[in-house]
């Protein structure tokens, strides 16, 4: 633990004196929240099928605290249109661009992107697009042509985002934001290079991006999950995930069981674990599961309408939230039949958020991966940063209920297996 506190400060004293900077486009100041089209549809996408999206994020007929709530009203406002748009030909130069470097779109599933994207527009929504496509990836080239034809179709089309995957021959990230800047348009951009794929992370001083994958793709199991998770931690102790450069461990399969990344489905518990660790670490909360299906958005209204997860996402005092601490058994987790490999953690995880700047507030998830239910304690004296002793007020986030005051750790917490608990602690006042 004292490791890795000193890790955590030494890289903090490194950030104030380099003055660390993220893309400058004043966008992703807070982790995007949205919805994209793979997770579900995979290569099933249409105009009409993206349009019944947008109106679905706007529908107001749900509430939350007893007032009629849409997602674009708890923050997801964002559509992202994934792969399968463009013409896949064998009988061209390139797989999807003309000679002139110009993408080919597919007009019978998407007959006029600008009309998609004004339609976003007009119901207070931005909507993102997708590069560097996987299916039919383009040849390899590194032409700049093809850069300036995606940057000038992306602008011509009205979109806002941009997620630009690692299959194609179009790697250079750089090239894009020069070609963007040079436009005058400030445009929200993933990098979706799996972590791997060079450019792949920021550094200390460059990241011409918004978010940055860490990951390969995620699946609906729980063993994806926490395998894509983990991979945001070096950044969170790097403090390399930060305002306008923000890790990613991919999209949120929240209620996606089935479509195009199913990895046998995740239970109740599960979701709400995934969700939880996604915020607690500042990820980008994209959602991807079918907003017009009623009964999935019944299931899992209270959880990604919960206005204190969102909160904890969405706040900002220094650190991105990452792990503190970790409990010396360890699971082996199989992944789901058909996927080789296995992963191993901790079978307790304890995460950790700053919710302020003195130290006085902190938010913190104890995640079980064992196969039964456990009890354990959460002392305030081995939280980073944290200034709670004597007198520490709890908060059940999931619940949004206060638990009462404790003197110097949270004893007796029950946690099913599989599933997290979820508290805010505030210390007493001075």
């Amino acid at each position: 633990f004292k490791h890795h506190l000193m890790k955590l400060l030494v890289a903090a004293s490194t950030i104030l004196v380099s003055g660390v900077v993220a893309n400058d486009n004043g966008l992703a100041l807070t982790p995007p929240m949205g919805w994209r089209s793979w997770n579900l549809y995979g290569a099933d996408v249409n105009q009409d099928l993206m349009i019944s999206i947008m109106d679905a994020m706007v529908d107001r007929s749900r509430t939350v605290d007893g007032q009629p709530t849409s997602l674009c009203d708890l923050g997801y406002c964002d559509v992202g249109l994934d792969d399968n748009w463009q013409v896949c030909s064998d009988d061209q130069d390139y797989n999807f661009h003309d000679d002139d470097g110009n993408p080919i779109v597919n007009l019978d599933l998407f007959p006029d992107m600008k009309a998609m994207t004004d339609y976003a527009h007009g119901l207070g929504l931005t909507a993102g697009w997708y590069g560097n496509n996987c299916i039919c990836a383009e040849k390899e080239t590194q032409d700049q042509k093809f850069y300036e034809g995606d940057v000038k179709a992306f602008m011509d089309f009205g979109f806002d985002g941009w997620k630009l995957d690692g299959c194609g021959a179009q790697l250079d990230l750089q090239l894009y934001d020069d070609l963007i800047n040079a436009t005058g348009n400030a445009v929200v951009v993933e990098n979706c290079h799996w972590g791997s794929a060079p450019p792949f992370e920021p550094t200390l001083d460059w990241c011409p991006w918004n978010f940055y994958r860490t990951s390969g793709d995620v699946r609906a199991s729980y063993s994806s999950v926490l395998e894509n998770l983990a991979t945001t931690y070096k950044y969170a102790d790097t403090l390399l995930s930060r305002p306008g450069c923000w890790a990613y461990p991919d999209m949120l399969e929240v209620g996606c069981n089935g479509g195009a990344t199913d990895g046998g489905g995740l239970n109740d518990v599960e979701t709400r674990t995934h969700f939880g660790s996604w915020a607690i670490v500042s990820s980008p909360m994209t959602l991807s599961h079918d907003v017009n299906n009623a009964t999935i958005m019944d299931d899992i209204w209270d959880l990604i309408s919960n206005k204190e997860v969102i909160e904890i996402n969405q706040a900002w005092f220094g650190h991105p939230g990452g792990p503190y601490k970790t409990s010396d058994e360890i699971v082996t987790l199989q992944h789901e039949e058909g996927v080789d490999g296995e992963v191993t953690v901790g079978a307790q995880q304890y995460l950790y958020k700053p919710m302020s700047e003195d130290g006085s507030k902190v938010a913190v998830l104890v995640m079980n991966s064992d196969d039964s239910e456990v009890t354990v304690d959460v002392s305030f004296d081995e939280i980073p940063g944290f200034k709670g002793g004597e007198g520490v007020s709890a908060r059940c986030v999931w619940g949004r209920k206060d638990m009462g005051v404790f003197d110097g750790v949270l004893d007796g917490v029950v946690i099913s297996s599989h599933d997290a608990r979820f508290f805010m602690f505030e210390a007493k006042a001075e």
